[in-house]
């Protein structure tokens, strides 16, 4: 009995899986999202009247279910529609890849046989050492035969040596060949190829006809970020600003030969308005926290950073030393320093999570190289503080690792690539590729050339000598949001000449963007203390500290420069502090943040010198961080 349940469960079984009608497919269209992608797919079918079940096969594992739209019915209606997983069909190796794996076979072969003789050579070398006894039971060996005997021993003992150090070395260049395909293979494999998807489509049609289904979906694990080439000819000369768009995708599915679009869309955005309802106070327990609003950030992760820097500030601009960053999904983190600075080596994570005591928690995409921070004061916290009073909080500085090999990108660079239609819609802008692109599911990134202008901007240079004295370069663009920038990083040519890496962030409310162009070698700033206020002294309970400062600004180049100069003047927050006696020369000065400000007009070869001083009281048998 079990026997014919068994063979009828199978018979059902082919006979279901005879009956879904495998249907080939192909991609046509791609559309590229901040996070995600849109696939749109091609595929031929005959129908026949009634019911027909049809199977797309070898898709993306990484399809969002409810994002399936098919289209081209005709007069068929679909009756059901679902997406599986097949854990058994797994994606074919690239041509490129079945290579690698050739070729390291070969090699895996060759240390081997390396291995092998290096086993033989050491037994030999144990065999002579073992054998070395001159002489017979019989009696003694005459002399020349001892001569014969040791010359054999010698003249083989160090040709074993030669031998096993000329394996040896083999051995390790073989290695460093085989580390470097693996790091290879690593890149270009694909993880998502262990499962393949499939889309169950039951449709009803009246009669036989021919269909040409256009079926779109969405999928994760792809994306773009922008990036720019900032070039600068001269001071006199606009900015030429090369805008391009760094593709990826490890969806599981390559992308060949498909028509490509950009989008500055992101369909996982939360698209749910918010709606306020009245707020009611009542008491509550120690830990309630207020809910903090969705930040507007239009940062989005890059997959190429591999290590992060900053300053981590208040709403203020002080720097905030102490400050826990955490790379989420992982162990690895750093704290900053006492001027607010951090540094991270990256382990393949995509966000970063700031914490401190007193502070709301920010976590940002990594998606730049440089990334400065604001944290907003939680005020609900402060308050908590006060009600614990010996409250502790313990932080631990984590270790960044670096990981080069596999984690590294490979960009493949079309710098002639345009776009041939723009369009800038209610929600979003896109950008659709003039050529057909084919992108493989793998590690790479593929870097487009989507937009190209100039743009007439105001050059200044900027310098605040306490925290570092080389003078910067700047430009303040106008009218900036015409060109529907993202935030992402850009690198700088001036004078045609590499100067490093700066930021652009569009998300800045004032009406000018301003971009750092790099230091500026010819201009010598010199930040100096004064000897006659470097002295200390007491009244009553106090200590007296009086610090005076000269700052000289010396332009080298051949024609006038505007630059700005920031220094600061300490602001206490304590009572027990305080500072009199402040001088501010004629700097605009923020009472509030103590930041002093000049700025100045300086011809060619001249010098300017800027001084001010300020007085410190504070209770003696204290320290200050001054």
């Amino acid at each position: 009995m079990k026997i014919h349940t068994l063979l009828f469960l199978m018979f059902s079984f082919l006979v279901s899986a005879n009956s879904e009608k495998r249907t080939q497919s192909t991609i046509e269209e791609v559309t590229v999202y901040l996070t995600g992608a849109q696939i749109k797919r091609i595929a031929f079918i005959n129908v026949k009247p009634g019911e027909n079940e049809i199977l797309l096969y070898n898709l993306s594992p990484n399809i969002n279910e409810t994002s399936i739209q098919v289209s081209g019915l005709k007069n068929a209606s679909v009756l059901s529609l679902n997406f599986t997983i097949d854990h058994l069909e797994k994606k074919k190796d690239s041509d490129e890849l079945k290579s690698l794996r050739d070729k390291l076979e070969v090699l895996l072969l060759q240390k081997n046989k390396l291995g092998n003789m290096l086993s033989g050579l050491s037994q030999e070398k144990k065999l002579l050492e073992n054998n070395q006894r001159i002489g017979t039971d019989n009696g003694s060996l005459s002399l020349e035969k001892v001569k014969q005997i040791s010359t054999y021993y010698r003249e083989r003992a160090i040709e074993v040596q030669n031998e096993n150090y000329t394996v040896t070395q083999e051995i390790d260049r073989l290695n460093d060949d085989i580390t470097d395909l693996t790091n290879q293979i690593d890149k270009l494999d694909d993880d998502a190829k262990e499962q393949r998807g499939e889309i169950k489509l039951k449709l009803d049609s009246p009669s036989a006809t021919n269909l040409v289904l256009e079926i779109r979906y969405n999928v994760t694990n792809a994306g773009w970020f922008p990036l720019y080439d900032i070039k600068s000819k001269s001071t006199e000369a606009p900015l030429s600003i090369d805008y391009k768009a760094n593709v990826y995708q490890q969806t599981g599915t390559d992308w060949k030969n498909v028509d490509v679009i950009l989008s500055t869309g992101d369909p996982n955005t939360n698209n749910l308005k918010p709606h306020v309802n009245p707020k009611y106070l009542n008491f509550t327990y120690r830990n309630y926290r207020k809910r903090n609003a969705v930040n507007r950030y239009s940062y989005k992760y890059n997959p190429t950073v591999r290590k992060v820097s900053g300053i981590v500030s208040d709403q203020r601009g002080l720097p905030i030393p102490g400050v826990n960053i955490i790379e989420k999904g992982t162990t690895n983190g750093t704290q900053t320093d006492f001027d607010g600075r951090y540094m991270l080596t990256t382990q393949g994570g995509q966000e970063l999570s700031f914490s401190y005591v007193g502070f709301i928690n920010e976590t940002i995409p990594i998606h730049s190289s440089l990334m400065n921070v604001k944290l907003e004061e939680d005020i609900a916290a402060l308050e908590e503080v006060v009600v614990t009073a010996y409250g502790s909080s313990s932080s631990g500085r984590y270790g960044g690792t670096s990981r080069s090999y596999a984690s590294r990108k490979k960009e493949k660079k079309d710098y002639n690539q345009v776009v041939d239609v723009k369009e800038e819609g209610i929600m979003n802008t896109k950008f659709k590729i003039k050529k057909k692109y084919s992108i493989k599911s793998n590690a790479d990134i593929t870097v487009l050339v989507i937009d190209n202008f100039d743009m007439q901007a105001d050059y200044r240079h900027y310098v605040a000598p306490e925290l570092n004295e080389n003078v910067f370069l700047t430009a303040t663009l106008g009218n900036w949001e015409q060109f529907n920038l993202l935030a992402g990083e850009a690198n700088i040519y001036f004078e045609g000449s590499y100067a490093g890496k700066t930021n652009i962030d569009p998300l800045a409310t004032t009406d000018s963007l301003t971009v750092s162009l790099g230091v500026d070698p010819n201009i010598i700033v010199k930040r100096e203390q004064l000897n006659n206020f470097k002295s200390k002294s007491f009244t009553g309970g106090n200590r007296i500290v009086n610090r005076g400062y000269k700052i000289s600004v010396k332009n080298n180049k051949q024609n006038n420069i505007f630059i700005t100069l920031e220094d600061r003047i300490p602001i206490s927050q304590n009572k027990e502090i305080k500072l009199d006696d402040i001088d501010t020369s004629d700097s605009e000065y923020n009472t509030k943040t103590g930041i002093l400000k000049w700025k100045l007009d300086i011809s060619p070869n001249q010098k300017t010198e800027k001084l001010f001083s300020y007085q410190v009281k504070y209770p003696r048998g204290k320290r200050i961080n001054l």
